[in-house]
């Protein structure tokens, strides 16, 4: 097998290593191509190419993950990590682990945790490296892995992330929250909705707000029902789409081009929090982006005009 092949049997291992540590799409392709670079341009083949690109990648990411920390401090509004539409590692033995670890509930709470113990988490709980590997990777001893995995597994535990088991059911539960969303179905809204459900959005001062953060079900139901039939009305549509692998849509203007995202978390049959990605830095993986300001004055128009 050619150098090629390998790293492209193992390319989509990689970036799923990458964007767990990094939550960005477009920082996990970077560290991806960097590795390849890397393994390219090595006089030797290692005894494991999986061994040793899994390690070039951790290392590159959190090497990454540390300038992009300082950033992050400094972003405007609530940060949140960049959809993902499609985790492109797939592992039967292990579906459960990779589909909860990329929620968005779950990329957030790997926040909190240092470069070290989010990459040995990565590593260890999600995708089973043994610790001589996880220990390779990041530059510290075994004994010193494990003590950084019982401090992340401490963190997230606190506040690990729980969805509704039943996959169905909770696809049912959102045709039902985007059917009401596009009548302007307040009420229908509303019995969705846990008590405590949260609306927050992640435009980074680049796109305009849908609201600002909106807590409990009354008040979601009033702002999502206020705002997207009249979206509507001006040609916004959007497509149902998995996202983060939890329930969501894409959203887009008049001419097909990415607006935002929207996710779901779903537990016990209602919808505990809500999701909008509008950054459009954190867009064009998905597609063409658009202009988020115009449709906004358009928006804008028409409500003037209907009154």
């Amino acid at each position: 097998m050619s150098k090629v092949e390998e790293f492209e049997e193992l390319r989509p291992l990689l970036f799923s290593i990458a964007y767990r540590i990094l939550g960005s799409v477009g920082e996990a392709e970077d560290a991806v191509q960097e590795t390849w670079l890397r393994f390219d341009g090595s006089a030797t083949r290692p005894t494991s190419a999986k061994a040793f690109l899994s390690a070039t990648v951790t290392r590159i990411s959190i090497d990454v993950l540390r300038s992009a920390r300082v950033r992050r401090e400094e972003y405007v509004g609530q940060w949140l990590p960049e959809p993902l539409l499609s985790d492109p590692y797939q592992d039967p033995a292990r579906s459960v682990e990779l589909a909860d670890s990329v929620s968005m509930a779950a990329l957030l709470l790997l926040e909190r945790l240092s470069p070290l113990e989010r990459s040995v988490f990565v590593l260890r709980e999600v995708f089973a490296f043994g610790f001589d590997d996880v220990a390779a990777a990041v530059g510290r001893s075994e004994a010193a892995c494990r003590q950084l995995l019982v401090r992340a597994r401490r963190h997230m535990e606190a506040g690990r992330p729980r969805f509704e088991a039943d996959r169905q059911e909770r696809q049912e539960l959102a045709t039902r929250f985007f059917d009401a969303l596009k009548d302007g179905d307040v009420g229908g809204l509303q019995d969705l909705l846990a008590a405590d459900v949260q609306f927050v959005g992640d435009s980074g001062g680049k796109a305009p707000q849908l609201a600002k953060a909106v807590m409990g079900a009354k008040n979601v139901a009033r702002v999502l029902g206020a705002v997207f039939p009249w979206l509507i009305r001006i040609d916004v549509s959007f497509e149902p789409h998995e996202v983060n692998g939890q329930p969501g849509a894409i959203f887009r203007d008049r001419d097909g081009k990415v607006l935002h995202t929207l996710v779901l978390d779903v537990l016990d049959g209602q919808i505990q929090t809500i999701r909008a990605v509008l950054n459009p830095d954190k867009l064009g993986h998905i597609g063409p982006v658009g202009d988020a300001w115009a449709v906004k004055h358009e928006l804008q128009r028409a409500r003037r005009q209907s009154n």
